[in-house]
């Protein structure tokens, strides 16, 4: 499923980033131990509607936020929701994870686990019902909700695919 989209401009957006998971990684050497750490970031723009997320990997853990948050803003997305809600249910999936989003009234809120909340507060929709099935490798679920969010379409594009009237939908 390779689509070609164009690069989003990091710097023209309002970025708020979050640090999903921290994970600290020993490798054993001849002398002892290496210590590193690994930092998994997601960054937003809820009024753009813009999400990506990133992996950083140093011996310390703001340099590794650091470096997550660069490698998020290379990942960018925009995501096809409206103001509220998202439009319909979706399944995404990536390796054993798999996340379900659907549509939730106003004033629901965000009902989703930590990595999946993660995603759904930077990109910004404010009214959302998820549930996470498989595993929950915060890594795995980042990526399926994601997908999850991109596999949104709204109705105009729809209509266009089927080749009829957006009133007739």
């Amino acid at each position: 499923m390779a689509i070609a989209t164009k690069r989003i401009d990091p710097a023209a957006l309002n970025l708020k980033e979050q640090v999903v998971a921290i994970n600290r990684v020993t490798k054993v050497v001849k002398g002892g131990k290496n210590l590193s750490f690994s930092a998994l970031v997601v960054i937003g723009d809820p009024s753009a509607k813009v999400v990506g997320y990133g992996v950083g990997k140093a011996k310390e853990v703001p340099s590794a936020i650091r470096k997550g948050i660069e490698a998020a803003k290379k990942n960018l997305r925009r995501i096809n929701a409206p103001d509220q809600t998202i439009p319909h249910r979706v399944l995404g999936e990536f390796a054993s994870s798999q996340v379900l989003l659907k549509p939730a009234p106003e004033g629901t809120g965000v009902i989703a686990g930590g990595s999946v909340r993660a995603v759904i507060t930077a990109c910004g929709i404010p009214n959302v019902l998820t549930k996470s099935i498989g595993r929950r490798n915060p890594h795995n679920v980042v990526k399926a909700t994601i997908v999850a969010l991109e596999l949104l379409r709204d109705k105009a594009a729809m209509a266009e695919m089927r080749g009829i009237a957006v009133e007739k939908m």
